[in-house]
């Protein structure tokens, strides 16, 4: 790789920290106290630099330009088709394989204070989407312990954009692992419906309730309890990988979902202004790269919780997915407050 990964350190008065890099502008480590005080990462993370490129968990990383999934790699806009890289079964999954990916790309970066800026440049024909993009990471740390990712973009020629990060959650802590995973944490999500899809993930579009079956979290309940129901979205993810919609989404930052764990205390809320955020409960982590210390990732070791435009949104007209046009500014906020119980 001809440029080098570097990291960034953001440190607050209470002396926790938040750990970036600029491979992907990705999140590396989020150290937070529990309620004893004693400070660790939430977040995981791998051991080597190296193993961030082209990993599939995507681990931390901001993928584009378009996340999540485009079903057979295909849309049409504006009178004509384009054809995406496959890297998922059939399918274009989170920008595409290898630095098709922003998040498989070195981007540039400055901190000031308590924040860092990454910038990328995507020109016109970039990975075969349309137009000369402009994206732009903004990561602030601060003293109340509220991490917050401002990403932006902006575009010279009609394109579809959607941005998010895929950093994953164990509120336990990098040094209290257990078997059981993610499993005992405790999940709300303020979403009355979901997006059901077909055995390759792709809605079928239509948005479903989420009344009285195991993708109901408008009560808070262990993420473990239905991970292995007999429900058509859990066989087909082999536990949660669908995108949920948010209750009364107008376009404001509003609490989607709060996270606790009760051994540790620690909780976490995460607001957006995003109409989805796909749920996936790491259900293929056995064989990624080992994480610090030599650890061994099992499936459910960490939960991922993405702010997003909807899924396959170019080729899903009832979604009201809306392409972004040359002078609007593209923004998707995701906050992440921490903090104990």
């Amino acid at each position: 790789m001809a440029q080098e990964i570097k990291y960034f350190k953001l440190v607050n008065k209470k002396g926790e920290s938040v750990v970036l890099s600029n491979f992907g502008a990705g999140i590396i480590e989020i150290n937070v106290a529990d309620r004893a005080g004693k400070i660790d990462n939430v977040s995981l993370a791998y051991a080597k630099k190296e193993d961030y490129f082209d990993d599939g968990p995507y681990l931390g990383k901001t993928p584009g330009r378009y996340s999540n999934r485009i079903a057979r790699g295909r849309f049409t806009l504006d009178g004509i088709d384009y054809q995406l890289s496959i890297n998922c079964g059939e399918d274009h999954l989170h920008g595409g394989k290898g630095t098709d990916s922003y998040a498989n790309r070195i981007w540039d970066a400055e901190q000031v204070g308590n924040k860092v800026t990454f910038t990328l440049f995507s020109p016109d024909g970039d990975a075969n989407y349309p137009g000369n993009v402009n994206v732009k990471a903004v990561y602030t740390w601060t003293d109340d312990s509220c991490l917050t990712l401002d990403l932006f973009a902006e575009t010279d020629r009609r394109t579809v954009v959607n941005l998010t990060n895929h950093v994953y959650f164990d509120l336990r802590g990098a040094h209290n692992k257990a078997d059981f995973g993610i499993t005992k944490h405790i999940l709300m999500l303020n979403c009355s419906k979901y997006l059901p899809t077909g055995a390759d993930l792709i809605p079928v579009g239509r948005m479903n309730p989420v009344d009285g079956t195991p993708m109901d979290f408008r009560v808070p309940k262990e993420i473990g309890r239905d991970l292995h129901a007999d429900f058509p979205a859990i066989h087909h993810g082999k536990g949660y990988d669908a995108c949920f919609v948010m209750d009364d989404c107008d376009g404001d930052v509003k609490p989607i979902a709060e996270a606790c764990e009760p051994t540790t205390g620690r909780k976490m809320t995460l607001s957006t202004n995003k109409p989805g955020v796909q749920l996936y409960t790491g259900n293929w982590l056995s064989g990624c790269p080992d994480g610090p210390e030599g650890y061994v990732y099992k499936d459910y070791d960490g939960f991922a919780l993405e702010c997003q435009d909807f899924p396959d949104g170019p080729n899903q007209p009832s979604f009201g997915y809306k392409p972004l046009e040359p002078g609007e500014l593209y923004h998707n906020v995701m906050k992440w407050q921490f903090g104990t119980f």
